[in-house]
């Protein structure tokens, strides 16, 4: 497991890349190259030794032909030991390592009745050395011919050879083809010391480039390997890392550059947490200090509007309104309270097991009256029960009466649907209603602390502005997670995803986030 870490990460690394693409277009060009030079020279041996063999055989045959032709009044034993001296002792040598020649006699048509037949080769060499093509041609044309062929003997014994041919004439003995065939031996040997060359010399050149790259590279890749490595550390925390400049090069700007840029954001982001460190002590103190004076007003409130009977309609109006003004401001400072604790990070889970489908059922009576008051009604659907689940029965309970109270507020008097699904390992809860709706960029700032999406229509619905933004705290405690759709006109969708276990994982969403209609099956 090990090995394939360390491979995937060279495999993923910058130098690797450069000198893998740096190679393989060397690689392509060398072959290129060597395979133009090996061409032009193979070429140009071959040229060599086919003009130097058709001259040879033009003379040699032209020798032949004028001793034939001195001794056409001689008699027809005197021109076949010309004939024999032409071929059977002409300087031809037998063997695949050295350079020689071979000579053949042929002739084109049968041998008449009493004539004497004068086809011979030299050596023992067959016939069928001699390739058809080129004997059609060399009948044909009366100009020299050649071919490349493989000379074969009797023994059986093989040479690779460049066959050259020409009519001649045999008085008394009628037409034949004369053909002279040179050994390749020794060209064959220089191309493939040649091949053997180039490709050697075409690897060492490779070797050469892949060092000077990685040394190139290395030299590249080695800053802005450590300028990601102090990234990563400013990342994890450690703000005090920088970079070594050495030199005035472009990389030594862009050290300097960066270097000043990690002082900059080390002063910005300890700025920050300065200034957080204080807003989150000032939220704290002031939450905790109007405690006290609050349940002092919660208690002169409470004992002046049991008394509203006896005081005047509009004093025991202003009773009514002062009371219900303090519970407000008393939500709110709970939520500012919870709010301080997410940013302290100290906020903790207390799980127990407990049932979501009950749960659900107790917030959406307890807010029965609400709905009421608002003109509509909120419907339940589960496909078992109960649900059980692993979870912080407050944190949960705080998320789904945010999300019951939200969806009345804005239900415009049209029914909510509530839908809970469960896996093997995740519960999720879908709240939709059909009321005004969102705009879709709004469900992205929808969770945002004091947002609202209409700021006129805030002060009419709505509550602190925080209760969305704890319940998606609350769901993300427990590694699970809430999300929202809406549009105009169309109402809003919620849905809460949290594991069925504590400390688990939210690996699927049960519920589309993009709502369907829900069942008919109201329970």
């Amino acid at each position: 497991m090990t090995r394939f870490i360390r491979v995937a990460r060279f495999r993923n690394s910058l130098a690797f890349k450069v000198i893998f693409s740096t190679v393989l277009l060397c690689m392509g060009v060398v072959w290129l190259t060597g395979s133009a030079l090996y061409a032009q020279l193979s070429e140009g041996i071959r040229k060599v030794k086919v003009e130097s063999s058709v001259a040879e055989t033009r003379s040699a045959i032209f020798n032949a032909q004028y001793r034939i032709i001195l001794a056409s009044d001689s008699e027809a034993k005197a021109i076949k030991q010309i004939v024999d001296d032409i071929i059977v002792n002409s300087p031809s040598v037998i063997g695949t390592a050295i350079n020689g020649r071979e000579v053949a006699l042929l002739r084109t048509a049968p041998t008449p009745k009493g004539k004497i037949d004068y086809q011979r080769t030299s050596n023992e060499m067959l016939v069928s050395s001699i390739p058809k093509e080129l004997r059609t041609r060399v009948q044909k044309d009366i100009s020299t011919q050649w071919s490349e062929t493989v000379i074969q003997y009797s023994d059986g014994s093989t040479v690779p050879a460049l066959a050259v041919g020409e009519k001649i004439t045999i008085p008394k003995g009628g037409s034949y083809e004369m053909y002279l065939l040179f050994s390749l031996v020794s060209q064959n040997a220089t191309l493939d010391l040649l091949s053997r060359s180039l490709f050697f010399t075409g690897l060492a050149l490779l070797f050469l480039i892949t060092l000077i790259t990685s040394l190139v590279v290395r030299q590249i890749v080695r800053p802005v390997r450590e300028a990601a490595q102090i990234a990563e550390g400013f990342t994890a925390g450690d703000l005090g890392q920088r970079m070594q400049i050495k030199g005035k090069d472009e990389i030594a700007r862009l050290g300097t550059a960066f270097n000043e840029m990690a002082l900059s954001l080390q002063d910005q982001i300890t700025r920050l947490e300065n200034l957080s460190r204080v807003q989150q002590r000032f939220v704290s103190d002031v939450s905790h200090e109007l405690r006290t004076p609050l349940t002092t007003l919660r208690m002169a409130s409470e004992l002046i509007h049991s008394s509203r009977d006896q005081f005047d309609p509009n004093i025991a109006r202003s009773a009514e309104l002062l009371v219900a003004q303090i519970d407000r401001f008393e939500r709110l400072l709970e939520d500012l309270l919870e709010v301080s604790r997410f940013d302290a990070e100290v906020a903790i889970l207390e799980s127990v097991e407990f049932d979501m489908v009950s749960l659900a059922t107790r917030c959406i009576s307890d807010l029965s009256l609400l709905a009421k008051e608002r003109g509509t009604t909120i419907e339940l659907s589960y496909s078992e029960e109960p649900v059980l689940i692993d979870a912080d029965v407050r944190r949960v309970e705080r998320i789904l009466r945010n999300l019951l109270t939200n969806a009345i507020e804005y239900s415009d008097s049209k029914p909510i649907k509530v839908r809970i699904v469960a896996s093997e390992d995740e519960v999720a809860v879908g709240v939709r209603d059909y009321g005004v709706g969102l705009e879709e960029s709004s469900a992205y700032r929808v969770f945002d602390r004091f947002w609202r999406a209409d700021p006129s229509r805030a002060r009419v619905r709505g509550g602190t502005g925080l209760g969305l933004s704890i319940a998606l705290e609350d769901a993300r405690l427990h590694n699970g997670e809430l999300e929202a759709w809406g549009r105009p006109g169309k109402g809003a969708h919620f849905v809460l995803t949290l594991p069925r276990r504590a400390g688990g994982e939210v690996l699927t969403r049960l519920i589309r986030l993009q709502p369907e209609d829900y069942p008919s099956t109201i329970r």
